[in-house]
């Protein structure tokens, strides 16, 4: 096979544009800090990161829903400990109703703010996160009281049912606590008290009845509050594992993607010297012009 100058030239102009080609991949990866910046430079790293960083977002995802998980039950365990005031008031008001010494004036005082604090308490079965109503099941758009009146659960099934929130792969965390019953027993506990409280039934002699059934309401509040503590330190437990599972997530991606910048510096001063010898190489071997003959 003859080999011509033109072959030479094509052969040398090809060996130079890799050379260049590969000093551009190298300053690319210095400027970015990554190998991969196109899929076509390493098809199998690029489909890792693709993964890796699905991976990521995904955490990030689920921290997102455990900022949710923690403003429910933040929010509900607040609500809770205002009606657990409130029936420590209600306490109050009711012994001081069984006071022989009260006047009419007296119990009809006591009977207004015993009666504020039943429409308190259903404001508080009315609390919201958001759009969201906390103690109405999954009925999260309607509220629990309505104009004084407690939804009726034959006509809501849903309002006994659990409110989830996905906080990881196959792991949701219950964060509504089903008030219907709780305030319900409570509603209708304060109305008897009212009426008796009218009809000035609550007495010295009465009264041991009346503070033992708020006292266990109290304890219906607190039970809840202690599910909703334990919920809590979950979703926390959760929040540390994602955390954990976040730090080995970018980890790996950035074992898979990023340089060794020493590395690469390496290669490109190598790189350059092999560019300058292929070019002092083809310069020798590019045909000399007329002017070089005419020297």
């Amino acid at each position: 096979m003859r080999v011509t100058q033109s072959m030479l030239s094509n052969n040398m102009l090809r060996n130079l544009s890799t050379s260049y080609n590969k000093m551009g991949k190298l300053q690319d990866q210095l400027v970015t800090g990554s190998k991969v910046n196109r899929p076509s430079d390493d098809p199998v790293v690029a489909m890792k990161g693709m993964a890796y960083r699905m991976q990521v977002d995904k955490v990030d995802q689920y921290k997102r829903n455990l900022g949710e998980v923690h403003n429910w039950l933040d929010t509900s365990d607040d609500a809770l400990d205002h009606v657990g005031e409130a029936l420590k008031r209600l306490q109050e008001l009711t012994t001081d109703a069984a006071n022989d010494t009260k006047t009419q004036e007296d119990r009809e005082k006591i009977l207004k703010e015993i009666e504020q604090l039943q429409k308190q308490i259903q404001d508080l079965a009315n609390t919201k996160v958001g759009d969201k109503y906390l103690f109405s099941g999954t009925n999260t758009g309607s509220p629990l009281y309505k104009d004084g009146v407690l939804t009726d659960e034959n006509d809501n099934t849903g309002i006994k049912k659990d409110v989830s929130i996905e906080v990881f792969d196959g792991v949701e965390l219950v964060v509504n606590t089903k008030g219907h019953d709780l305030f319900s027993a409570i509603d209708d506990m304060m109305s008897k008290i009212i009426t008796d409280v009218k009809d000035n039934k609550v007495t010295g002699e009465t009264i041991g009845g009346f503070l033992a059934e708020i006292d266990t309401k109290q304890n219906l509040v607190l039970e809840e509050r202690a599910d909703i503590g334990a919920r809590q330190n979950r979703a926390e437990m959760m929040e540390n594992r994602l955390d954990s599972q976040e730090v080995i997530s970018k980890k790996q991606m950035s074992e898979n993607e990023d340089i060794d910048y020493e590395k690469v510096i390496t290669e490109m001063i190598t790189q350059e010297s092999v560019h300058r010898a292929a070019l002092s190489v083809g310069a020798r071997i590019i045909q000399p012009s007329l002017v070089d003959f005419l020297r």
